[in-house]
């Protein structure tokens, strides 16, 4: 597993979050900051097994969305996640550090989900069963598309 992606999940995005006003808007897409740290708290707990969710990519395009995944190539920006509504979800929490400080407590829990078994596999939507490096990479590439899009990196 790459350490150095885990490290820039706990240390270096909520860090880089932490500049952000709540209702900043993102160069594409309609969620505000703050929508978007809390999509981003459920995609963990998703990563976690603490949400589960059914594979929703047909069986013969799985293999192309696990070479994308694994791949160094960015999400693009307007990726339509078919899971979401067309309008973002209204923020859940009172305010940005808020949000922030949940972010971490659920990538704690992601880490403590895969601490006895760093092998377990939990399905993700679009790439299928994924273990922990499998799941470091995903929300590494995640967090890096949407710090993009909030002019972050």
């Amino acid at each position: 597993m790459d350490e150095s992606k885990l490290h820039f999940l706990l240390e270096d995005f909520p860090a880089l979050l932490s500049h952000l006003q709540a209702e900043a808007k993102g160069s594409w897409g309609k969620m505000n900051a703050q929508q978007m740290v809390e999509h981003f708290i459920e995609v963990v707990w998703v990563a976690a097994g603490k949400i589960p969710l059914q594979l929703f990519t047909p069986a013969d395009r799985l293999p192309k969305m696990r070479e994308f995944l694994f791949s160094e190539e960015p999400f693009r920006e307007n990726t339509k996640n078919p899971l979401m509504k067309d309008e973002p979800t209204p923020e859940k929490l009172p305010d940005m550090p808020t949000a922030i400080h949940e972010l971490k407590r659920a990538l704690e829990a992601f880490q403590e989900a895969y601490a006895t078994n760093p092998n377990k596999e939990i399905i993700n939507p679009f790439f299928g069963p994924l273990d922990y490096s499998g799941q470091v990479h995903f929300l590494h590439k995640h967090a890096r598309h949407h710090l993009k899009q909030f002019g972050l990196l």
